[in-house]
């Protein structure tokens, strides 16, 4: 095994654990950053460490358009070149050639997508994909997979399922040749036949975790927490669970709830670049004009640069006037209210009170923020 993984404490299904890699440690339930062009928008790496991020994740697509191979060759990978000491996992990139580009080609043999940037056609195949990861030094990898848009047809989701199946074995096979570890993603929309039926086909071989994939894509709220319920009762309990592209502080809460274990989002630095604030009172918009004379900092609670030095009043002058030090420290608001929403979350699961603690979150934001 190429990560060691330890549950430490459970309360109902919510457990904290203790993922262990070759970048070092990881305690969890955790929120990765994302950072797809190999940086956090608006952070550095010093800072990211000083509100207390573990793990990130980049995309293996980007990274391999620009700055590409040889680039990432010369600096020795990713962490080398931004400066990053920590684990870094990469998504395979999959849903973006899918994507960012009209009309890929998919095939028995792998994703065949022209470039977003100047067009150019590029195959991705499981086995490239992997080489991809190791070129850039992902300590925990991501398979290419099959993922239709969803409603689709029952052949087209089984036809996804059989082929994403298919590919995870290859890069199963290639990722033994190289230093980082590979998760399986389970697909299979929010249906729980396509769900059970992808990871019976999955648990019988040497994944080092589990990803739970399409969801957070505009199902209905509860489709995706019965989904993400269902697959957490089916997945070994002692590999890690990795939730992607999701989600809101109460969807990491109903999740970690449901046995998940990993997370990643862009909400935190995308909303925050907009002006819109993650609190434990709720969400705060910054272009409100009630803010505009409020001298308060936005959370007295949070110990975060942003909340010791500034008021709600400075942050909205500096969002409105589109100011970058707007964004900045909005960003880093954010993204430390997360990672303090997860190092409470695993303080309360070890001392068995996940549920009053995820009860007093609830409340807190349905309460409010008060006018200034």
């Amino acid at each position: 095994m190429k990560l060691e993984f330890e549950i430490l404490a459970g309360d109902g299904k919510a457990r904290c654990g203790r993922l262990k890699t070759a970048r070092g440690t990881v305690s969890t339930p955790a929120f990765m950053p994302v950072g797809t062009l190999g940086t956090v928008k608006a952070m550095s790496p010093r800072e990211l460490v000083e509100i207390g991020v573990q793990m990130l994740l980049s995309n293996t697509y980007h990274l391999y358009l620009r700055p590409g191979l040889e680039v990432l060759e010369r600096h020795g990978g990713l962490h080398a070149m931004m400066g990053w000491k920590g684990p870094i996992l990469t998504d395979s990139g999959g849903y973006q050639a899918y994507s960012l580009k009209p009309l890929p080609r998919i095939t028995e043999e792998g994703v065949l997508f022209a470039s977003h940037l100047d067009g150019s056609r590029h195959l991705f195949t499981p086995r490239k994909v992997v080489e991809i990861q190791a070129v850039i030094g992902s300590d925990i990898m991501m398979p290419i997979d099959d993922c239709p848009a969803l409603p689709c047809s029952q052949e087209r989701l089984i036809q996804a399922i059989e082929r994403s199946t298919a590919w995870a074995l290859e890069s199963l096979e290639a990722s033994r040749q190289v230093p980082g570890a590979l998760f399986a993603i389970v697909q299979g929309g929010t249906s729980q036949t396509h769900r059970r039926r992808h990871l019976e086909a999955l648990l019988p071989h040497p994944f080092e975790g589990f990803a739970v994939g399409g969801l957070a894509v505009g199902e209905q709220i509860e489709a995706m927490y019965d989904t993400v319920d269902f697959v957490g009762e089916l997945l070994p309990a002692d590999r890690v669970r990795y939730l992607m592209g999701v989600g809101t502080p109460e969807n990491l809460l109903a999740c970690i709830e449901r046995g998940m274990d990993l997370f990643d989002c862009v909400l935190p630095t995308r909303n925050g670049r907009n002006g819109q604030l993650f609190t434990r009172r709720g969400v705060i918009n910054l272009k409100n004009s009630r803010f505009r004379e409020a001298t308060d900092p936005i959370d007295p609670h949070c110990g975060c640069y942003t909340c010791r030095n500034f008021s709600l009043s400075y942050l909205r002058h500096l969002i409105v006037s589109r100011e970058i030090l707007g964004a900045r420290l909005a960003t880093t608001h954010n993204l430390a209210y997360y990672q303090d929403l997860m190092k409470e979350a695993r303080e309360a699961i070890a001392n068995d009170r996940f549920r009053q603690f995820a009860s007093a979150c609830r409340e807190g934001w349905l309460a409010g923020i008060p006018v200034a």
